[in-house]
């Protein structure tokens, strides 16, 4: 798959549900209405649907959410995409996971295939934890990094740079993440969804600002590893730690982007921060035949935006894009 700027889609983001049990700020808003049952993708359905697009040249895929692993029965998806590994079709299968399962399914996901797991995870203050996610409780997640650990899993931790909130932990977290063993991600709030008009533009701290203030203490030597995400990663050179930055307002990664996303209905956005998208479910629905299916993800990644518009500012209170990530898939 090569969009009209010669990028090939290789990289596929799915979203297995809307719901989660936390309620992040930056994320939901607290009082969230949820889709139905009927529209959602079933497993297989999702299954078929991830199957096509690695047929179609996707090497990484990364099942997302809301929170993936409160799906019920999610590992038999996990363990029927790992199929793909097996044959070497697939690269790498992987989740980003807000850690509340972790300690339940950190063993069933090795077994599946899985190797990494992203971990989102912005403050390790068990009082601002709680109230940065409104119903979710530190412990848990810790457990669940442990887990991940005991398992053999990597771990990346993702960290939303929150001003006036987790802006004093962020060299703790760097000295956290290279004790742990854990590589380390900053992303700056985007303006996706409603979460009322003052709030976002009072959360968003560009990360040149805390690069900034992070070389300070730390030496960050620039390196050219990546994982196929966004991220530009430097490593540390007092931990050894790997250290990304992920910048879709300050530095927007456009020009590399080799992603789109699957949201659990079905809905195809060929960009994070654009409204353009393609129902993918009436076809999957239509036919036994998954022609119909390829024919419309061909069709929609011909049209694949060149970049996205996220602006944060006095003037642009308002989302960029009215659906919340959560709906997206992180």
């Amino acid at each position: 798959m090569i969009d009209p700027f010669g990028r090939h889609i290789s990289y596929l983001r799915v979203s297995v549900t809307d719901r989660c049990d936390f309620r992040c700020v930056y994320c939901m808003a607290e009082d969230m209405t949820f889709l139905p049952k009927s529209e959602v993708l079933t497993l297989e359905e999702l299954d078929r649907l991830c199957s096509a697009f690695v047929r179609l040249g996707v090497r990484k895929l990364r099942l997302t959410g809301g929170e993936p692993l409160v799906r019920r029965n999610i590992l038999s998806l996990f363990r029927a995409l790992g199929r793909h590994l097996e044959s070497g079709a697939l690269d790498e299968l992987t989740l980003t996971t807000n850690g509340s399962q972790l300690a339940r399914y950190a063993e069933e996901l090795k077994a599946a295939g899985v190797r990494r797991v992203n971990v989102s995870l912005d403050t390790l203050d068990a009082a601002k934890f709680t109230a940065i996610t409104r119903w979710g409780k530190l412990d848990q997640v810790l457990d669940g990094l442990a887990a991940a650990q005991r398992a053999g899993l990597q771990v990346k931790i993702n960290t939303v740079a929150l001003r006036g909130v987790n802006d004093d932990e962020f060299d703790r977290l760097v000295e956290w993440c290279g004790e742990q063993g854990f590589d380390l991600t900053f992303i700056e709030v985007m303006p996706m969804g409603e979460i009322g008009a003052d709030a976002r533009l009072d959360q968003y701290l560009p990360l040149s600002l805390v690069r900034g203030a992070l070389q300070r203490r730390w030496t960050l030597d620039e390196t050219d590893y990546r994982t196929g995400g966004p991220a530009r990663y430097y490593v540390v050179r007092e931990t050894g730690g790997r250290l990304g930055m992920i910048t879709p307002l300050t530095h927007n990664f456009c020009e590399s982007c080799n992603r789109v996303r699957v949201t659990c209905t079905g809905t195809l956005y060929m960009c994070l921060g654009q409204e353009d998208a393609a129902d993918l479910r009436a076809p999957l629905r239509l036919s036994a035949s998954d022609e119909p299916l390829e024919r419309a993800i061909h069709a929609a990644i011909a049209r694949k935006p060149k970049g996205h518009d996220f602006v944060i500012d006095r003037r642009h209170l308002g989302p960029s894009v009215g659906r919340h990530m959560s709906v997206t898939g992180g």
